[in-house]
């Protein structure tokens, strides 16, 4: 990758709508070089998809719930059936799991806090969990799902800034 893969990928994570001569004019490059990069950007795994980012509020999902978990099972059986469990729940939109006193991190999208309280329930009646304990959010304050392309190993020769 060089610096003009950098540059279509910072335009790409703004605006994943932007037509290929767009971008191709806002880096310096024709459509079809500009279109085969992308493609090649695809291919590699580099782009994994490209979505649409709704406004909670507007599907009925404006309340975020950081739930952690503990549990004294650590095989790899449970942790595959826990797996499982948790993909089955599309309020589950984030599954982590951590280091340190907590087990796994989850972050949820829910409408209320009757509705997170079902979810729970539903979880702990799915599978045996050791502690549980939910946090919510009062404010978002920074939400992006740009990831920094500062860190990326450009080809040699490719260093330039930007």
């Amino acid at each position: 990758m060089d610096r003009l893969d950098r540059k279509i990928l910072r335009l790409l994570q703004e605006n994943t709508t932007l037509a290929v001569a767009d971008i191709a004019k806002k880096v310096g490059l024709s459509t079809t070089p500009c279109w085969r990069r992308i493609q090649k950007l695809e291919e590699e795994g580099v782009i994994k998809r490209r979505v649409a980012i709704l406004e909670p509020s507007k599907v009925n999902a404006s309340v975020t719930v950081f739930v952690s978990i503990r549990t004294n099972m650590h095989s790899l059986e449970w942790l595959k059936r826990f797996s499982e469990v948790i993909q089955e729940f599309p309020e589950v939109v984030e599954f982590y799991r951590m280091s340190g006193d907590v087990d796994y991190l989850l972050r949820v999208v829910v409408p209320d806090i009757a509705a997170y309280d079902t979810f729970y329930k539903k979880l702990i009646a799915r599978i045996e969990i050791r502690d549980v304990s939910s946090t919510f959010a009062m404010e978002q304050i920074k939400y992006t799902t740009e990831l920094p392309l500062d860190y990326m190993v450009l080809d040699k020769g490719a260093q330039a800034s930007n």
